[in-house]
């Protein structure tokens, strides 16, 4: 399972995200998407975490927490939809 964290600062780091949800367990992997024709990032991240259990708590804890001057969205990743291509990809290739 992943968490979504939606609504970030465009400042934010992978460091940054990593150093907050550190605080309810271990991070296995951060995937910050950009923009394909420019390059920026999209204002939302995807954090993988050790266990369900820590990802629940940060979940709890974080959603609509007040971080960098945005109240930011945390909750359970929702699978990709499909665009109709036949070819599938996951939200961590980037």
């Amino acid at each position: 399972m992943s968490i979504y964290v939606g609504n970030l600062d465009y400042g934010i780091e992978r460091e940054d995200l990593s150093e907050v949800f550190n605080d309810y367990g271990n991070v296995k992997r951060i995937y910050m998407p950009t923009d394909r024709e420019t390059g920026r990032k999209r204002g939302f991240a995807f954090v993988e975490m050790e266990s369900q259990v820590n990802e629940d708590k940060a979940i709890e804890i974080l959603d609509q927490a007040l971080w960098m001057g945005r109240e930011i969205k945390v909750n359970k990743a929702r699978p990709r939809k499909s665009r109709g291509s036949a070819r599938k990809f996951s939200h961590w290739i980037a």
